[in-house]
């Protein structure tokens, strides 16, 4: 009885079929039964014996013999079973095998697919070919066809899976990762093996996928923030009868794309503020590219020109030449030149300053070439002309430093960017500098931003707080000492920091700390760009850049008389304000992973943060700013039990006020407060972990020491 050809099928249902019907399923593959079968197998004619086919049967170890007629052609199958039978029954050992074989035999063609194996189930199948026995499968081939089959079907899913660009993370119903892709592999920068079999809590924040675990539900569309990068996951149940026994992710980095549209919209917003600086500018402004191709024109230039702007756009510069509407232009000679050409000419009756500016891209390549158009027909405006050259390069200029700038600094809200839209001119001119802002909010970032770029940028920036130096100490610190100046001095004398900082940047951080004593010769140094040595009567020049930093309102001081008018002046030539954490709230998230990161790698653990938490940090005040962030992050790596930083590990935060500052320094000596805040970090850390051993490696003191502060502060604890 042949059996028919086994058609084909996709491998989806394959393996649908796999699991749910068993020995029923149809597998397609290039492996054929010639791949498995026994060749050259030992073959009985229909007169010999039973005794014959016993001891090939024995001695061969096979289930068993197929049977031939005269000519060659298959007839009939001895068994080991039915050999048995017929011995139990008494049958001769002589008798001709033609009285006892099986007629009725399944057979199968060497060329069939192996899934016609798999569809029968006979132990012993001969391979038939035009009626001559070319082989016979036993059932171990059959079972050794299924499992090679099996494992083709495998490495083609595991070759889909692979090949695509979004990560595949599978869990168990325990939460362990159980499958991932190669693209997984690249997005948390791990080999698999170091992946499967951990707690996908691990990985990522596992708050949603348990969800699907214990819901069933799925969910789409989630956002999840991991190590400065963002996903959109889709998370869904995996169900077999009716039974959850794990769950997939499906995630996509969009990190890039989120930081695109945030450019896209900064861009957006400079664009439509040069479209309008170029279209209110009473000067002609003619734009074309490398090619010489004209991109755009200002309504300045249509109205010098009498021609429409519509008439220039996407020309050639021989295309207007040709059709009369331009009769010279500057930008062959700037293309030419590859530099700024600036040329005159006379038209009915005026007298025109043409300047060409070439725009080089990365590669040095002319990328643009802008021309601005004046009427200088009055002599006195030509200064006025070249000035706003230099200032439109001066822009470009700023631009793409802007753009580096931005990378290097946590710069995403509108307010931070102006700042540093103001920080990066400022250090194009030498002028003192006054920081004002809270405290906590990052005025010595907003001071190093202006020192590199600045003319002074290679040189150094040093940098004083003179609220951290005593009084006594601060007028030595600042100016130096000569030699024998005074008791204990060194006999070689000392520099101060302004010589230090010679030819480079000051910053007086806590600038209104100075006692009045010294602000007086702090303003004759700015001044006079000289100081004199403590013991010493030889003034000595300096050039020092000096920006000076508060957190404290120098005008009221000045009203109080506890800070100099003229020093306050003096500083505040140009003030600069950085704003609050609370009113640049969408930078939050990136700090948060900053600061992650950066504790993680100090203690060398592996924290991540739920999103939860995130959202809300954004919904507090930050009284104490990027500071306090810092600290709390610092705090939560540090006293969290788990991995995973959670809502429940956040502390009593107010949205106005935190209980991490204000109750712990009003009406308190500092010795007071540090031992509240000493009280409060022991109590929450054995809270979180339980037992004195775990706090003290946590905190990184000895167990003895945690056992003798919680009975200082009377807290419970185990051992």
């Amino acid at each position: 009885m042949p059996l028919h050809e086994v058609k084909s099928e996709d491998w989806s249902k394959v393996s649908h079929d796999l699991l749910e019907e068993g020995k029923n399923i149809k597998i397609s593959s290039s492996l054929k039964v010639k791949d498995f079968m026994r060749t050259n197998p030992w073959i009985l004619t229909e007169e010999d014996t039973l005794q014959s086919a016993g001891d090939i049967i024995i001695n061969k170890k096979i289930d068993g013999v197929p049977i031939v007629n005269v000519d060659g052609t298959l007839s009939g199958l001895v068994t080991k079973t039915q050999l048995l039978r017929e011995i139990l029954q008494g049958t001769d050992l002589n008798t001709p095998v033609k009285n006892c074989m099986l007629t009725d035999v399944f057979t199968i063609d060497p060329d069939d697919d192996v899934s016609a194996l798999i569809r029968v189930s006979i132990g012993n199948l001969p391979v038939v070919r035009g009626g001559n026995v070319q082989g016979i499968v036993t059932l171990s081939d059959t079972v050794r066809a299924y499992f090679s089959s099996l494992m083709a079907i495998r490495e083609e899913l595991d070759t889909i899976i692979d090949s695509t660009h979004n990560g595949i993370i599978t869990i168990n119903e325990n939460g362990i990762i159980i499958l991932v892709n190669r693209a997984t592999e690249d997005f948390f920068k791990t080999p698999r093996y170091q992946i499967i079999g951990q707690h996908i809590a691990k990985f990522l924040p596992a708050g949603d996928l348990i969800e699907v675990l214990d819901t069933g539900r799925e969910m789409l569309g989630e956002k999840v923030v991991f190590k400065d990068k963002v996903f959109i996951s889709n998370h869904s149940p995996v169900i077999s009868n009716n039974q959850i026994i794990g769950a997939v992710a499906v995630f996509q980095d969009i990190s890039d794309l989120e930081q695109i549209s945030e450019e896209l919209e900064y861009t957006k917003r400079m664009k439509e503020e040069l479209d309008a600086i170029i279209e209110s500018s009473f000067d002609a402004i003619y734009i074309t590219d490398g090619e010489g191709i004209t991109l755009r024109v200002n309504e300045a230039y249509s109205r010098m020109s009498g021609i429409p702007r519509e008439a220039f756009l996407g020309k050639t510069l021989e295309e207007l030449v040709d059709e009369g509407s331009m009769r010279h232009s500057t930008v062959p000679l700037v293309l030419k030149r590859k530099e700024r050409v600036t040329t005159l000419c006379e038209k009915n009756g005026h007298k025109l300053l043409k300047t060409g500016s070439p725009i080089f891209d990365n590669s040095g390549r002319i990328s643009r070439v802008v021309m601005n158009i004046r009427d200088i027909t009055e002599l006195d405006q030509l200064k006025t002309d070249l000035e706003q050259a230099r200032n439109l390069s001066q822009h470009y200029q700023e631009e793409l430093t802007k753009y580096n700038m931005v990378d290097k600094y946590i710069i995403r809200s509108p307010k931070s960017r102006d700042l540093l839209d103001l920080c990066i001119r400022l250090g194009r001119v030498d002028t003192t500098v006054l920081i004002q802002g809270e405290s906590g909010v990052g005025k010595e970032i907003a001071a190093n931003i202006i020192h590199s770029n600045s003319t002074r940028g290679k040189k150094p920036l040093i940098s004083i707080n003179c609220a951290a130096i005593p009084e006594n100490l601060l007028e030595s610190e600042l100016f130096g000492y000569s030699p024998g100046a005074f008791t204990g001095a060194n006999k070689h004398g000392k520099a101060g920091i302004f010589e230090t900082a010679n030819t480079g940047t000051l910053f007086l951080d806590e600038v209104a700390e100075l006692p009045l004593t010294l602000q007086g010769k702090l303003l004759r140094a700015i001044q006079q760009r000289e100081i004199t040595r403590v013991g010493s009567t030889e003034p000595t020049s300096i050039d020092v850049r000096i920006i000076a930093a508060t957190n404290r309102d120098l005008e009221q001081m000045v009203a109080l008389k506890k800070f100099r008018k003229d020093l306050y002046y003096r500083l505040n030539v140009v003030p600069v304000t950085v704003p609050p954490l609370r009113e640049r709230k969408v930078e939050i998230p990136f700090l948060v992973n900053h600061f992650l990161e950066i504790f993680n790698s100090k203690y060398g653990l592996n924290k991540r943060i739920d999103e939860r938490v995130i959202k809300n940090l954004m919904n507090y005040n930050w009284p104490g700013n990027v500071r306090e962030l810092e600290n709390l992050i610092e705090r939560l790596v540090v006293t969290s039990p788990t991995d995973i930083i959670k809502k429940v590990d956040l502390p009593m935060m107010n949205p106005i006020q935190s209980h991490l500052t204000m109750d712990l320094f009003e009406g308190h000596t500092l010795k007071q407060t540090i031992e509240k805040v000493e009280e409060r970090v022991l109590k929450n850390t054995l809270e979180s972990l339980g037992t004195t051993r775990k706090a003290a490696k946590a905190l990184g003191v000895s167990q003895p020491t945690i056992v003798r502060k919680a009975a200082k502060y009377n807290i419970k604890f185990k051992e």
